[in-house]
């Protein structure tokens, strides 16, 4: 997609659903990194209707991995207030699919997989505030590298909601220890996608016993830089191999809903 990071929202939304199109035509199903700067991106969750309101409650009360932006009505694949043409079971590019805790599938839409009980949630997503991190000088290593952002479980826990718990996963970005405090007070300004660091420095504090084995992703991390770490919306992956629930959807790490929300409209800056 064209550099658009300095365009304004009109383009933005256009940029988004050319994106869209090509996921949806079968095009396209690759990474979202880097895509359509500006432009909101969220993480996927989609639950049956029994488990909604439980769902909710958990996003709710852990607000920094799972940021809620956009919830369906039952059976709805719908998320108007993201993009109005938006259909959840064909515009994004991979998803998971689990059955008690276990992936059953990885497919490109969810033709076969939908059902009428079926909410979607979508999160907010951390690649929404990579922009602002470059038009502040601090681009994220893994766009410059052109890789996927690295992401970790850690030993954090989440607070319970009914039958959800697990452990919260991150993102990580490196930075040197001035650039951290830097990066810290431009996300601190997106909390509607995952807000500031949860943590800076010794990986081993959050249960992270080898930097260099992500669950996702290509670390870099060069002499002088500290691993800096985010909150993330593949939390609920973990979520989902902990309580096993009977049926679930997530997308693929790093295959993100790209939509017409423009990342402007979540930063408190903009808005005060």
């Amino acid at each position: 997609m064209d550099d658009i990071a300095s365009y304004d929202a009109a383009a933005i939304r256009d940029a988004a659903r050319r994106l869209r199109r090509e996921i949806r035509s079968g095009r396209w199903d690759g990474w979202t990194t880097g895509q359509v700067p500006g432009a909101v991106q969220g993480n996927l969750a989609i639950l049956p209707a029994d488990l909604a309101a439980d769902f909710k409650l958990f996003c709710d009360r852990n607000p920094k991995p799972c940021p809620l932006i956009a919830m369906s009505q039952p059976g709805d694949p719908r998320v108007p207030g993201l993009g109005e043409d938006i259909d959840i079971r064909t515009d994004l590019p991979r998803y998971r699919v689990f059955e008690k805790g276990v992936e059953v599938a990885e497919v490109t839409d969810l033709a076969d997989w939908w059902r009428d009980d079926l909410v979607v949630f979508v999160l907010g997503c951390s690649y929404s505030f990579e922009d602002a991190l470059t038009r502040a000088g601090l681009q994220p290593r893994h766009l410059e590298n052109k890789t996927k952002v690295s992401i970790y479980q850690t030993n954090i826990a989440t607070t319970p909601a009914g039958p959800f718990h697990g452990p919260m996963i991150v993102s990580m970005r490196p930075y040197t220890p001035e650039d951290a405090v830097r990066a810290a007070q431009v996300t601190g300004q997106f909390p509607d996608v995952h807000g500031a660091p949860v943590h800076i420095g010794d990986p081993a504090a959050i249960g992270i016993d080898d930097i260099d084995q992500p669950i996702s992703g290509v670390p870099d991390i060069r002499p002088g830089e500290t691993p800096v770490f985010w909150a993330c919306g593949v939390t609920p992956h973990a979520v989902v191999a902990t309580v096993k629930p009977p049926f679930c959807i997530t997308h693929k790490a790093g295959h993100m809903l790209v939509t017409d929300r423009c990342n402007a409209e979540f930063s408190t800056a903009a808005n005060s």
